[in-house]
C-alpha cells in the first residue's frame, strides 16, 4: 500500500534510476534479444553494469554493439569466475554502483516491456529505509521462444519461515530498493547457493517488506545451459528428488544456515531468531 507524505518515501517511480546488474558466461546465443527487451523499457532511467566470467564465445562483442550507441551508461566488467550466484553477488555487495532502484538480470530471458515500471509503482511506496523486494511469476518458453506455460503459483505466505524452506520468485525477476542493497553489502559475499533465495531470507529476516506479482514479468527461457530452470513437470520433479538423495539440497540448506547465522543478531527480529534456532 502506497504511504503518502512519508518524508522518508523515495523520489516518484517516474524519476527513479535503476541500475541493471546482469551477469553474463558465454551467452551469445539469447543475450541480443535480452538486451533489446531492456532497451524496449517503458521505464527508460536506467543503466546496465555486467559482470562477465569469462566468456569465450561473442557475449563481449554483443555487449560493445549494445553499448556503443546508447544513451544510458554501460558498463562490462570482469566476474569472480566463481559461479552465477558469486558473480550476481560480486554486483550486488558493491558499494561503488549506486542507484535509486537494483535489478537482477540473467542473460538469455526477455523482459515484458513494463517490467521496470511495475517494480517501481510497489517499491516506490515503502519508505527508503525498509529493505524491499518486488518480484514475480515469469512466462516459460523454449530455447527458440515459445510459449509452453506459466511458472508455479506461489501461494504461501510470504514469511521468513517459508524463506528457509522455499525460494519466492527468481532472481531474474528480482527488483529491490536502496536499503536492500546496502544489507547485502553489510553481510558481504558469503558463501550462499542461490542470490535470490538468499535475498528471501536476508530481507524477510530483518522485517523487510516483500511484494510477489502473480503476474508473469518476463520470459524464461528454459534450455539446457539453466544453473536451475523452472520446478514445472515431471522430470524436473524427479531431478530434484535425485539431489535429495545425493545431499545437495542438505548441503544447500547447511550453507545457507551458516550464512544466517552470521546476520548481526540485533538485525533479525527475534521471532525469525527462534525460528532459526528451531529449523537448525
Amino acid at each position: 500500500m502506497p504511504i503518502e507524505n512519508d518524508p522518508g518515501r523515495p523520489q516518484t517511480a517516474a524519476a527513479a534510476h535503476v541500475a541493471i546488474l546482469m551477469c553474463t558466461k558465454d551467452g551469445a546465443a539469447y543475450l541480443a534479444a535480452q538486451l533489446k527487451s531492456i532497451a524496449d523499457q517503458t521505464h527508460t532511467n536506467w543503466s546496465l553494469i555486467v559482470s562477465d566470467d569469462g566468456s569465450t564465445d561473442s557475449t563481449r562483442a554483443i555487449l560493445k554493439v549494445f553499448a556503443d550507441p546508447s544513451t544510458q551508461r554501460i558498463n562490462v566488467r570482469d566476474g569472480p569466475r566463481l559461479g552465477a550466484c558469486a558473480n550476481f553477488l560480486s554486483l550486488a555487495t558493491d558499494s561503488t554502483i549506486d542507484a535509486d532502484y537494483f535489478a537482477f538480470s540473467d542473460q538469455d530471458d526477455i523482459w515484458y516491456g513494463d517490467k521496470l515500471d511495475r517494480a517501481l509503482t510497489w517499491l516506490a511506496g515503502v519508505p527508503q529505509e525498509v529493505p524491499a523486494i518486488y518480484c514475480g511469476r515469469t512466462e516459460l518458453v523454449s530455447d527458440d521462444g515459445r510459449s509452453y506455460g506459466f511458472s508455479p503459483l506461489f501461494s504461501r505466505p510470504i514469511a521468513f519461515g517459508n524463506a528457509i524452506v522455499q525460494s519466492l520468485g527468481g532472481g531474474n525477476t528480482m527488483v529491490f530498493n536502496k536499503a536492500a542493497k546496502r544489507l547485502l553489502e553489510a553481510t558481504g559475499r558469503l558463501d550462499v547457493v542461490l542470490h535470490d533465495r538468499w535475498m528471501y531470507q536476508l530481507v524477510s529476516a530483518v522485517g523487510g517488506a516483500m511484494r510477489y506479482d502473480p503476474l508473469p514479468m518476463l520470459k524464461y527461457r528454459q534450455h539446457g545451459g539453466n544453473l536451475i530452470g523452472s520446478n514445472i513437470g515431471w522430470r524436473a520433479r524427479l531431478v530434484r528428488i535425485g539431489m535429495i538423495f545425493k545431499g545437495r539440497f542438505s548441503d544447500w540448506n547447511n550453507k545457507n544456515i551458516a550464512a544466517l547465522e552470521r546476520i548481526p543478531a540485533a538485525l533479525i527480529k527475534p521471532e525469525n531468531r527462534m525460528t532459526l534456532q528451531l529449523f537448525v
